[in-house]
C-alpha cells in the first residue's frame, strides 16, 4: 500500500509529508485549496507528463516520492520480473523535476521513465481524468475478466499458453526452412564442404594446446638447448661439477658417522642430495634429447597447427566448439537430402499444435463467456445502484486477429447509459465522472480478487447527490476492506466513511500561498463534515448531522461486514 507521499516545490506545496493507512483515505478541502494538485503530484511520481509552469515559483526543481509498503506476494514477484526488489519490505519511487527534464529513481537507482511507470502499474491504479485511466483501455477489458475468472479459467489458460508455445515454435521452425530447391542444393552443397574440411583435419580435443606446447618449444630450441646444455655441465659434465663436489663432500664426511649422531644425520642427507642430483640430471638429459627434432618434424607442427587455428578461425574458437558445429551442420546435411519428408514432418506437428491451440482457446472463450455473463450482471447491476438509472452493460467476444499467448479472444467493454441508445465502446460514451462512478462498481465486484492494492479515485462524486452518494460512499467503503482507497471527493456521505480522514488547505502568509495538507482527528472529521454540510455558516443543528452521518457511516460499514 501506499504509505508515505513527500511533495515539494510544485505549484502551491512548498513542502507536505502525509502518512497513508488502510482503508479507506478521504481527502476533503475547499474549492480551490489544491486537491487536484496533491492527486497531479501522485501522478507526476508515477510517470506523467509536466511543464516547467508546474514547478513553485523560484524554485530549482520539483520532488514526489512515494514510498510503498508491500505484503502481497503476487506484487512482490511481479517487481522482482522487473529487476525491483523491495528493500526491508518497502519501495521507493520518486521523480526529481527541473525545467526541460526529470530524474526518476526507484530505491534510490536512476532508472528510465519506461520503468517507473511499469512498476507504477503494479503498484497504484488511478481512476480519474488522467493518462492512468485504465478501463479506457480495450487491452485491459480481458484482463479484468480473466482476474474474475481466475478460479474457474487458471488450468485451461495454461495449456493455452503451452499450446501457443509450441505453436509458435513449430511456425518459426517452418518459416526458417521453407527454402526453394535451388537454395536448398547450395545450401547442401556448402554445408558437405565444410562438414568434409572438418572431418578430414581428424581434429582431436586438446590437440590444439598441446601443439602450441610443443611448438613454442621447437621456436626456442636453440636457447633451451644451450642452457639445458649449461646446467649439465655445472650438474654432472667436466671437471669441478656440482655432482663430483658432492662425492667428495660425502666421502669426507662419511669418515666421522661412527663417532656422533649428527654426523650421522648430515651424512644421510647429503646422500638423499646426491640421489636428486643424479635423478636431476636423468631428466635433464631426457629433456634435452626431448628438444631436438628435425627441421621436417619442425614444419609438420607448424603446418598442423596452422591447419587446426584456420578451422578455428572459420568454425569455432576451440576445437570442441568446430565439431560441435559440424555435428550441428551434419545433422542439417540430414534434413536437406530427406527435405520432402523433413517438412511434411514438420507440417504435421505444426498442424497438430495449430489443432491442440484451437482446441485449448476454444474451451478457453466458452469459460471466459459463461464467467463474462456473470460480471456482466454484477456489473450493471451495481452502476444501477449507482444512479445510471437505465444502464445496459455487454462484455462483447470477437474473434482475435490472429492467436496470442491469451488465446483467441478479442474483448471489449460495450455500455448504453440512456434509454433508446445502442450499445457502444466504453471509451467512447462516459465522461470522466462516469467513468469513475463505473470503475467503483468495477472494483467493488472485484474487491476480493483485485491484485493491485491501492486505488485512487477522483472526481468520483460529479453529478451525484443524496442516495446516489450514500451508494457511491458504501461501494468505496467496500472496496477499502480489502484495498487501501484514496479518494478526493466534496461529498459528505463519502467523507463520513472515511477511515482516515486528510484536509487540504490553503492559506497565504506574508503574501506566500501554500497548500498543506493534515490528518484530522475524531473531532476535526466531524467539524469538516459540518463545513461540507453547512458551507460559511456551521450551527449546532449543522455539527449535530455530522455526528449522526458519522454514526450512520460505522453502522453501515458493520452491517456490510456482517453480511
Amino acid at each position: 500500500m501506499l504509505q508515505n507521499l513527500h511533495v515539494k516545490n510544485l505549484a502551491l506545496i512548498d513542502e507536505i509529508e502525509v502518512e497513508f493507512g488502510d482503508g479507506l483515505n478521504i481527502l476533503t478541502g475547499e474549492t480551490g485549496a489544491g486537491k487536484s494538485i496533491i492527486l497531479g503530484s501522485v501522478n507526476l511520481a508515477l510517470g506523467g507528463r509536466y511543464s516547467k509552469d508546474i514547478l513553485r515559483q523560484g524554485a530549482e526543481y520539483g520532488l514526489v516520492e512515494l514510498s510503498f509498503r508491500l505484503e502481497n506476494e503476487h506484487q512482490i514477484n511481479q517487481l522482482k520480473e522487473l529487476d525491483i526488489y523491495p528493500e526491508e519490505g518497502t519501495v521507493v519511487l520518486s521523480r526529481r523535476l527541473m525545467a526541460g527534464r526529470s530524474v526518476s529513481r526507484i530505491n534510490g537507482e536512476t532508472v528510465q521513465i519506461g520503468l517507473l511507470k511499469e512498476a507504477a502499474s503494479i503498484l497504484i491504479d488511478i481512476h480519474g481524468q488522467h493518462e492512468h485511466q485504465s478501463l479506457l483501455y480495450k487491452k485491459n477489458h480481458l484482463g479484468i475478466v480473466d482476474a474474475f475468472a481466475k478460479e474457474m479459467i487458471g488450468d485451461v489458460k495454461q495449456k493455452v499458453r503451452q499450446a501457443y508455445k509450441e505453436y509458435k515454435a513449430c511456425e518459426k521452425e517452418l518459416k526458417e526452412t521453407e527454402t526453394d530447391e535451388a537454395q536448398r542444393a547450395k545450401e547442401l552443397s556448402f554445408l558437405q564442404y565444410e562438414t568434409a574440411e572438418i572431418r578430414k583435419a581428424d581434429l582431436k580435443p586438446g590437440e590444439d594446446e598441446d601443439l602450441e606446447i610443443l611448438y613454442r618449444r621447437m621456436s626456442n630450441s636453440k636457447q633451451i638447448a644451450e642452457c639445458v646444455n649449461e646446467a649439465y655441465v655445472y650438474t654432472s659434465e667436466g671437471n669441478d661439477n656440482a655432482s663430483e663436489e658432492l662425492s667428495r663432500a660425502i666421502h669426507a664426511i662419511s669418515g666421522i658417522v661412527e663417532y656422533d649422531d649428527k654426523a650421522s644425520e648430515l651424512y644421510d642427507q647429503l646422500v638423499e642430495i646426491d640421489s636428486l642430483l643424479n635423478d636431476f640430471n636423468r631428466e635433464l638429459s631426457g629433456y634435452a634429447q626431448e628438444c631436438e627434432f628435425s627441421e621436417e618434424e619442425f614444419r609438420d607442427t607448424e603446418n598442423r597447427l596452422n591447419e587446426i587455428n584456420h578451422l578455428k578461425t572459420k568454425y569455432g574458437s576451440t576445437i570442441e566448439e568446430v565439431l560441435e558445429y559440424c555435428e550441428e551442420q551434419e545433422k542439417r546435411i540430414q534434413i536437406l537430402e530427406d527435405y520432402d519428408q523433413y517438412i511434411e514432418n514438420l507440417r504435421a506437428k505444426a498442424a497438430r499444435s495449430e489443432d491442440e491451440l484451437k482446441k485449448q482457446s476454444k474451451k478457453l472463450t466458452a469459460l471466459r463467456k459463461k464467467q463474462a455473463k456473470i460480471l456482466e450482471q454484477l456489473i450493471e447491476t451495481g452502476l444501477k445502484e449507482l444512479n445510471f438509472e437505465n444502464v445496459r452493460f455487454q462484455i462483447q467476444f470477437n474473434l482475435a486477429k490472429g492467436y496470442t499467448v491469451e488465446g483467441a479472444d478479442d474483448v471489449e467493454f460495450m455500455i448504453s447509459l440512456n434509454s433508446g441508445q445502442s450499445l457502444k465502446p466504453l471509451a467512447n460514451v462516459a465522461s470522466g465522472g462516469e467513468l469513475s462512478r463505473i470503475m467503483l462498481a468495477i472494483k467493488t465486484v472485484m474487491a476480493k480478487r483485485d491484485e493491485i492494492e491501492t486505488l485512487i479515485f477522483d472526481e468520483i462524486d460529479v453529478g451525484i447527490s443524496g442516495r446516489t452518494a450514500q451508494k457511491v460512499s458504501e461501494k468505496m467503503a467496500v472496496i477499502g476492506d480489502d484495498h487501501q482507497v484514496i479518494c478526493i471527493t466534496h461529498l459528505a456521505q463519502i467523507a463520513a466513511m472515511a477511515d482516515h480522514h486528510y484536509m487540504i488547505e490553503k492559506a497565504t502568509k506574508e503574501g506566500d500561498t501554500r497548500t498543506d495538507i493534515r490528518k484530522l482527528n475524531e473531532e476535526q472529521s466531524i467539524q469538516e463534515l459540518a463545513r461540507i454540510l453547512g458551507g460559511a455558516r456551521i450551527t449546532d443543528t449543522v455539527i449535530q448531522s455530522a455526528v449522526e452521518m458519522k454514526e450512520l457511516a460505522r453502522q453501515t460499514r458493520k452491517i456490510n461486514k456482517s453480511e
